[in-house]
């Protein structure tokens, strides 16, 4: 098995130094020397405060055919539980800070979500952007929302949006 494993591993060195990604010394770099070696220096603005949306928790909603299969494969892939209800079709499920919802004839297509004023184990954080606000941040920039939230109203609301590649962003503040 191991010299399956090394035999495979190096076809995959080769293949990738074949495409000009890697280069067979780069694997005796330490991580963060690999790294920094592709990756490009991060944008300053990127990280300033004023472009800094607090979105909350985020996690990965999956629409499942079959819940209790969805369920069981995650628990080897050492999810557990958070909430839900398996009889409702749907459950939210942890591994350390990922999150995914498994939701089972509720939608179609995968979703991604962000809950504001959330962590990743549903516990409220303060301060966080307001669901009518992270709104009125995208509309100033041009971002079209599939689905808004009632500016007048306060509280659990959502917004949706899609990304240019067609993938439905939820926003969905729970308090």
């Amino acid at each position: 098995m191991k010299h399956n494993r090394r035999k495979w591993l190096k076809k995959l060195g080769l293949a990738l130094a074949g495409v000009g990604f890697f280069r067979p010394n780069t694997f005796a770099l330490p991580t963060y020397k690999l790294f920094n070696k592709f990756t490009p220096a991060v944008n300053k603005s990127f990280t300033h405060k004023a472009n800094n949306m607090k979105l909350g928790a985020f996690s990965v909603s999956l629409n499942v055919k079959d819940i209790n299969a969805s369920k069981e494969f995650y628990e080897h892939l050492g999810f557990r539980v958070l909430g839900g209800d398996i009889k409702q079709n749907y459950l939210i499920m942890k591994n350390e800070h990922a999150l995914i919802g498994l939701f089972q004839g509720m939608f179609q297509g995968n979703i991604l979500t962000f809950n504001p004023g959330w962590d990743e184990n549903a516990n409220n954080i303060d301060p966080f952007d307001d669901v009518r606000e992270i709104q009125r941040q995208l509309k100033s920039k041009d971002i079209t929302l599939v689905a808004e939230a009632d500016e007048k109203t306060t509280g659990p609301a959502n917004i949706m949006t899609t990304d240019p590649d067609g993938n439905i962003i939820l926003i969905d503040q729970h308090r």
